[in-house]
């Protein structure tokens, strides 16, 4: 399998998920991840399916929507939410749904999470590929765990799990000692950036402190083989040409450092 660079549809946000498409078709970023939010397109297989063919670029995950905002997307009910991302991966050709750790006030989820997952994977043929998050802190405190069975995916059974690396940079976690205790088991990146402040930044890789130019080299080095995906904040941009000036420093840094340095 070659490795391909995706873009999530997050990253265009506050544009929707058939700009985040467009950007990717004339960016040529290999595939999308469809982050399913309050975009309704997002919600909507047929959309999502019609605007990959549209564009001619393939769906690489699905990102379930258990977000704090994302609560009520597809029902309240956790496990329902995850059954469906499965069907609209199936339906558009992924093979990923990306999944975050339950949070601590779900504790009926949480607790037989990490068999529920592994079943998930056996009835639907999907991989859950498990997210790294962070404890939660202000700048000055220190962090609270708000994520059951735990915010690091290397400390449990998981067949497939995601490292983010604004997920990592909060975290004060080093990714590739993170992808290191995965081995085989990491499945999916998203590529971004952080400072290591309490926020999660998702800056433009490159512009942060996480190492993500080592990071990218390590995973060629050492043969990965899953998907890597863009995932950055352009809420700030000043408008569309800074916005994809952006996605396209994103993609031509992994395109860069992704690369098996020859002798």
């Amino acid at each position: 399998m070659t490795t391909r660079i995706g873009l999530s549809t997050a990253s265009v946000y506050p544009e929707s998920s058939a700009h985040a498409f467009g950007y990717a078709a004339t960016l040529g970023y290999d595939t999308v991840e469809v982050m399913v939010g309050i975009d309704a397109l997002s919600q909507q297989t047929a959309a999502v399916r019609q605007l990959a063919e549209h564009h001619g670029v393939a769906v690489s995950a699905i990102h379930a929507p258990c977000l704090l905002f994302t609560q009520r997307v597809w029902g309240t009910e956790p496990w329902g939410k995850l059954e469906r991302s499965a069907e609209m991966a199936q339906a558009v050709g992924a093979e990923v749904v990306v999944v975050h750790p339950p949070f601590r006030w779900q504790k009926e989820y949480a607790r037989d999470f990490v068999n529920g997952i592994a079943a998930l994977e056996v009835s639907t043929g999907v991989a859950f590929a498990v997210e790294n998050m962070y404890p939660w802190r202000a700048s000055s405190r220190r962090g609270m765990e708000m994520y059951l069975p735990g915010w690091d995916p290397s400390d449990e059974a998981y067949a497939n799990t995601t490292i983010d690396l604004s997920h990592a940079a909060i975290a004060q976690s080093d990714p590739i000692e993170m992808a290191e205790r995965l081995g085989d088991r990491l499945r999916h990146i998203h590529l971004t950036d952080g400072s290591g402040s309490a926020k999660d930044e998702h800056l433009v890789p490159g512009r942060g402190t996480t190492g993500a130019a080592s990071f990218l080299r390590h995973l060629a080095r050492t043969g990965f083989e899953g998907e890597i995906v863009v995932e950055i904040n352009t809420r700030k941009c000043a408008g569309r040409d800074e916005r994809e000036d952006d996605l396209r420093e994103s993609l031509e840094f992994a395109r860069e450092h992704f690369a098996v340095a020859t002798p």
